[in-house]
């Protein structure tokens, strides 16, 4: 069995289920709350558990009731916690999320915790691969990377500036096609592969500029589209570890986003593995 190492974000996701997005400035009522574990890093941990990889999560939570609402699908899941530090003098993350009939969403976050997930906390376990994301320290991500001795998936999102490192060490960066716009031509400084997402468009496989791979994913009833790009995420780091074909491994990836936003909630709808080969034999 695959063993994967995700170092991220835990978070507590209050989720408002709208009737339409909020344009700035604008109150919408009638919104049902929910709440749901969350953070692209336990979202990312749980897909690959989910998708058949052996999974050890590192991240940082409070010491209070949230966390254990956070932590418990993990848990529950099989998801290896023993070096998830608990930080006292944090509150756990939360974000805030509205989604809209059509399952887009938008989404505010206040890290908590996560901000506090240094490096000299924690040591890095041998793993086959590892996958990061940008709702931790910088500081932590580029010396995770540049320590580990696997193959480096970094999904860089949210955008912002990362240390160069990050960039040339890692074998893929998945990006959505806004955060493809925000990056630029910095994303040539990966020696690896670069997955960019378009939605419900599909998503593409690019190494040294050339174009390797193209899938579009299944038709399906979107509810929640919340924890779909950390499915792929997870989906691709595992195939391409894996050695499927860049081709086999993408359409993989899509198929398993795609599933993800059939159920509301970003980890309740995190897909067992037999169920995204059902869809991609259906397809």
């Amino acid at each position: 069995m695959t063993r994967i190492l995700v170092i991220g974000s835990v978070n507590l996701d209050l989720s408002a289920a709208v009737p339409r997005l909020p344009q700035a400035g604008e109150t919408v009522s009638g919104a049902k709350l929910s709440r749901f574990p969350g953070g692209k890093g336990a979202n990312q941990a749980l897909a690959a558990r989910r998708l058949g990889a052996e999974v050890e999560l590192i991240a940082c939570v409070g010491n209070d009731a949230n966390a254990v609402e956070a932590l418990a699908l993990l848990k529950d899941g099989g998801v290896e916690l023993s070096r998830c530090v608990v930080d006292a003098n944090a509150d756990t993350g939360v974000a805030l999320i509205c989604v809209a009939p059509s399952g887009e969403n938008n989404i505010v976050v206040a890290p908590g915790a996560n901000a506090a997930l240094s490096a000299d906390r924690f040591d890095l376990p041998v793993a086959e691969a590892l996958i990061c994301q940008l709702e931790v320290p910088g500081e932590t991500i580029a010396l995770s990377v540049n320590n580990f001795a696997g193959f480096v998936c970094v999904n860089l999102a949210p955008a912002r500036a990362v240390d160069d490192i990050v960039l040339t060490r890692a074998d893929l960066i998945v990006v959505n096609e806004t955060e493809a716009a925000w990056y630029g031509d910095k994303l040539s400084m990966c020696r690896g592969y670069v997955a960019t997402t378009f939605g419900k468009k599909g998503a593409e496989l690019s190494r040294d500029g050339k174009r390797v791979a193209k899938s579009t994913p299944p038709q399906v009833d979107a509810i929640d589209t919340t924890g779909a790009g950390d499915t792929f995420t997870a989906a691709l780091t595992l195939a391409l570890v894996e050695e499927r074909t860049p081709q086999d491994a993408l359409e993989f990836a899509c198929t398993a986003g795609a599933v993800a936003t059939t159920k509301q909630g970003a980890q309740p709808s995190l897909p067992m593995r037999a169920l995204v080969e059902e869809f991609s034999n259906a397809s």
